[in-house]
């Protein structure tokens, strides 16, 4: 076994240890449900790593996140339904079978090639586990499983922007899609228009929030417009994911990136007021603007 493997079977042997009688208290409490949490956290780590191009630390985020993987591994084995070598095993197999036009005869020239190929052999690997019963053990979505869907597969608990992307990315496959990106333009005005218009139907317009009271300023709504007001937004939402995938861009990434810019500014507000010997709720709105045009000047 060469290096790369010696130090696999390293980490494996230290997660057993941890495990093990006379291991870790921490470690030994876990279950499955105790570590996802950690695991969502884990990977959110190391996209943001990514994000910030942060190459010093993510080897560590990565280790961090093949350790959940580890983690569950051991569990199961202990429990005797499977270990880490059909983890590998299922993984080896997999990128075998889905990529015959590098192990084996069939052509693919271009991405779009091996796109079209993975999703027939995706297809044809679902219909094998009807065929055997579906998937083994059962379980609630074993009969969403069992429906010959397109989008049958496609886990709802992934956050909301890339479950939208995956089901739009399916559909888009076989053809359901705008056949131009201003097709996608049209249509989030149009859903912004019917925004709007729940919109106009509030007993009073919004207002902002008061000042240091959370949720202060809101309107009371009705539960039918507050539903349909959230439905329209959720369809706005919907048709943006559409038109970062049809851009070729990450929807997730995007808005995260936003988010990182956003807090960065307005911290550079609050600094520049705190030079000016003031805090946040003793600014006004026009010199707090005034402060966040300065923040946008400053990174250009």
């Amino acid at each position: 076994m060469g290096a790369t493997g010696d130090r696999f079977e390293r980490a494996v042997e230290i997660m057993a240890r941890l495990r093990a009688p006379g291991g870790c208290p921490w470690d030994r409490e876990q279950t499955f449900d105790t570590i996802k949490p950690f695991t969502l956290e884990e990977t959110y780590e190391v996209l943001e790593a990514i994000d910030n191009r942060d190459w010093e630390e993510l080897p560590g985020e990565l280790g961090d996140l093949l350790l959940q993987v580890l983690f569950y591994a051991q569990m199961a084995n202990e429990e005797k339904r499977f270990a880490i070598d059909d983890v590998l095993e299922r993984l080896s197999t997999k990128l075998i079978g889905r990529h015959p036009h590098v192990f084996g005869d069939v052509k693919a020239e271009t991405s779009s090639d091996v796109l079209r190929n993975w999703e027939a052999l995706k297809s044809e690997e679902k219909k094998q586990r009807l065929l055997a019963g579906g998937v083994a053990g059962g379980g609630k979505g074993s009969k969403e499983r069992d429906k010959e869907s397109v989008l049958a597969g496609i886990s709802s608990a992934v956050p909301a922007l890339l479950e939208a992307y995956k089901l739009s990315s399916r559909a888009a496959h076989v053809g359901f899609d705008w056949p131009e990106v201003s097709g996608l333009f049209d249509k989030l005005h149009e859903e912004t228009d019917e925004l709007k218009q729940e919109v106009a139907k509030l007993p009073q317009p919004p207002k902002p929030q008061a000042r240091g009271i959370a949720g202060s300023g809101a309107v009371p709504v009705q539960e039918p417009l507050r539903a349909r007001m959230e439905d329209e937004l959720g369809d706005m939402f919907f048709v943006l994911v559409n038109i970062a995938r049809y851009l070729s861009l990450d929807p997730e990434s995007a808005l995260r990136k936003t988010n990182r810019k956003f807090k960065r500014r307005f911290q550079w507000l609050e600094a520049e007021l705190g030079k000016q010997g003031k805090k946040l709720p003793e600014a006004s709105l026009e010199e707090m603007e005034a402060l966040w045009q300065q923040a946008k000047e400053t990174e250009r």
